[in-house]
């Protein structure tokens, strides 16, 4: 039997990864944190496929603060890292006035379709009726993925916090004063254990005799494709209003998706590579980007709550386990401050004032259960 530890993190990805540093920061050291990931390497799933821009425009409104917070904190990290976490990048969302407005968050500019070309000239040949305007996001980010991700993890490591990998958690028994897990050739006990697996959150919590919440893995797929011509070095990241596809330059390329949300199961997603090609083909109807091949595709799986707003908080029917989930497409530019508000909950009993009560409430599992 391993030591025992205060908190046990299953799931390497984001999500555990932020948390694990999170605590390891709080607390002074990592001693008694413990991080359990079922692959050999950290951030294996979606969390190594992100598209690597934080909008915050882009989601429900506690969504939306959520991104704010993470925002904050990764143009102003500490300690500071070798690179850059973040760095300005806007995004202009395209479509309908109607789609627009019915997309339209608050901070964003309005822009006429001449003032909309003048910023995406490729967009000049876009028929009229589909692309009537824009709304530009001028505080949206993009972010190093892997940057981040081994910030997280370096942090955490070098504070003392043990990353288990290849340790999948396959059971699970109370003890009376927390659970003993058995996780791959590891057996732990643990005071307090949070699930942040991604598209397995619902299964994993089973084992600790949890009922699911209904989160549901969704397949998105994005792909780095050539250009016939490089987009400008400051050329804002495009989405369609009606979540169609999105582009942003990647150097003399683009990295483009079909935005698609597929149902799927908990698994190493792969992508098709007939949805890019059909993307491609739309792509070169409304713009004239001249995307001609593809360079690498993969695809993630994005797991939703069933109301579309992540998940943080304790399980009211299962003592010591608390839920970090659910955070869909929004995994990288809401993981900060979610960890921040489960290091809360953990080390304080509740999400500090930093957050609104509403956004606070509405990351409650307890929601699902009413």
């Amino acid at each position: 039997m391993d030591p025992a530890c205060d908190v046990l993190i299953i799931g390497g990805g984001i999500a555990g990864l932020s948390l694990a540093s999170e605590l390891a920061e709080r607390r002074g050291s990592g001693a008694g944190i413990v991080l359990a990931e079922t692959e050999r390497v950290l951030a294996h799933h979606t969390s190594g496929r992100s598209a690597e821009q934080l909008i915050p425009s882009y989601g429900p409104a506690p969504v939306r603060e959520l991104t704010g917070a993470t925002v904050a904190r990764l143009l102003d990290p500490h300690p500071a890292p070798p690179r850059p976490l973040a760095w300005p990048s806007r995004m202009v969302l395209v479509g309908t006035e109607a789609r627009l407005r019915a997309e339209a968050a608050p901070g964003t500019q309005p822009l006429s379709r001449a003032e909309l070309v003048e910023l995406c000239p490729e967009l000049a040949c876009s028929p009229a009726d589909a692309v009537e305007a824009g709304r530009l996001d001028s505080t949206s980010v993009r972010t190093d993925a892997a940057a981040l991700v081994a910030w997280h993890r370096d942090r955490a490591g070098a504070a003392g916090a043990r990353l288990l990998t290849g340790a999948p958690v396959t059971a699970a028994e109370p003890d009376g004063a927390g659970w003993r897990v058995v996780a791959g050739p590891h057996r732990l006990r643990a005071r307090q254990v949070v699930v942040g697996a991604g598209a397995w959150a619902d299964e994993v919590a089973g084992l600790f005799g949890a009922a699911p919440l209904g989160l549901r893995p969704l397949r998105r797929t994005a792909a780095l494709v050539r250009l016939a011509k490089p987009l400008a070095p400051d050329h804002p990241m495009v989405v369609a209003a009606d979540s169609g596809w999105y582009y942003r330059r990647a150097g003399d390329g683009a990295l483009v998706s079909p935005s698609e949300a597929v149902p799927s199961e908990p698994c190493d997603a792969q992508p098709v590579l007939e949805d890019v090609e059909d993307l491609l083909g739309r792509l070169n109807t409304v713009t004239s980007l001249g995307a001609t091949g593809i360079e690498r595709a993969w695809t993630g799986l994005r797991t939703e709550s069933p109301d579309g707003v992540p998940v943080c908080g304790a399980d009211a029917d299962v003592p010591g386990l608390l839920w970090l989930a659910g955070q869909g497409g929004y995994g990288f530019q809401t993981s900060t401050a979610m960890a921040r508000a489960a290091a809360d909950l953990l080390l304080d009993g509740a999400v500090g004032p930093w957050c609104s009560r509403e956004t606070a409430a509405a990351l409650d599992p307890g929601r699902f259960r009413r």
